[in-house]
């Protein structure tokens, strides 16, 4: 039996429930919420749209009841408070941190075999906090940012060059925020490189409107993405229960890479069955390689703000 539990039953949560229900791999999805019949009733509201979307995955909702998670290949945690104008992804630190790291206790209770899939903000020091308090591998527990970040960035190119998104290829290092690192030269369309398809000027605008992609859907709607964000979840979530094996860009604790070690920042991986098959380390130029340093420092800088706060 695939299962796959969703643990937020907020906008994101809801749906990547919806996007993984629909690709009908699974047998069961679990969506759990602390907020009383939120999760019962976006679980039912989706079940009832499979005889018209034809699918079979089952899809339960129960409210703070974590014994119903049991036996779940991956756990997808979404729980926190989302963004509004003005704020940054690091300002939600304190308040999420707790939230992530009872939400990952209480799924190890009961799923102590799981993978744990991390969308929470700020990404990068919530997938720290929850490996820490999972006790799991730190393969077996990370955060999706670069699958996001990507998408947005493709989305964008599409856009430039009026072609299909899916003709296009990209990669991008380090947080998920300001201080990532797309990275031109790793991008394609149909494998031509995209420095051969846009001019400097053009690229470097759609590279600064990358790193700002979240914060501008945040001064649209008042709050958080969720669309995309709730796919790219699906997607990783499918890459593991399936071992497909994609290559991915996810924050993941760095053993040395790129000279990086302990920090948990975006890299490609290799995503199959056991989580994090493999950390691919590309060769980066010397520009790129400072602003993965750049990256780098800022996420350590945040999680210092984690581990000062004497939480574990």
């Amino acid at each position: 039996m695939k299962k796959v539990t969703v643990v937020g039953a907020g906008h994101v949560g809801a749906t990547c429930t919806d996007v993984l229900a629909q690709k009908n791999f699974l047998d069961e999805i679990v969506l759990i919420d602390i907020k009383e019949g939120l999760a019962e009733g976006k679980a039912l509201d989706i079940w009832e749209s499979a005889p018209i979307k034809y699918f079979d995955t089952r899809v339960v909702g129960y409210t703070h009841d974590y014994s119903k998670t049991e036996g779940s290949d991956v756990v997808v945690i979404t729980s926190g408070v989302p963004r509004k104008p003005g704020m940054s992804r690091d300002d939600l630190i304190s308040t999420n941190a707790n939230i992530v790291m009872e939400v990952t206790k209480n799924v190890m209770a009961a799923s102590p075999d799981a993978i744990i899939i991390i969308i929470s903000n700020p990404l990068d020091v919530m997938t720290y906090a929850a490996h820490t308090a999972s006790g799991k591998p730190a393969s077996q527990v990370f955060g999706q940012a670069g699958v996001l970040d990507t998408a947005r960035y493709r989305a964008f190119i599409a856009n430039e060059l009026n072609v299909s998104p899916m003709d296009i290829q990209a990669l991008l290092l380090g947080g998920h925020g300001d201080t990532m690192v797309p990275l031109p030269r790793y991008t394609t369309v149909s494998g031509i490189p995209v420095t051969e398809l846009i001019d400097k000027e053009k690229l470097d605008a759609i590279v600064a409107r990358t790193r700002k992609g979240g914060g501008e859907i945040v001064n649209l709607l008042g709050t958080s993405a969720w669309y995309a964000p709730g796919a790219a979840a699906a997607q990783m979530v499918e890459s593991v229960v399936l071992n497909q094996n994609h290559i991915f860009p996810c924050c993941v604790r760095l053993n040395g890479q790129w000279g990086e070690k302990d920090v948990y920042l975006g890299s490609p991986v290799k995503l199959g069955k056991n989580g994090v098959e493999e950390i691919i380390e590309i060769e980066l130029n010397d520009d790129e390689m400072a602003l993965l340093k750049a990256s780098s420092q800022h996420v350590r800088d945040v999680m210092k703000v984690f581990d000062d706060m004497n939480l574990l």
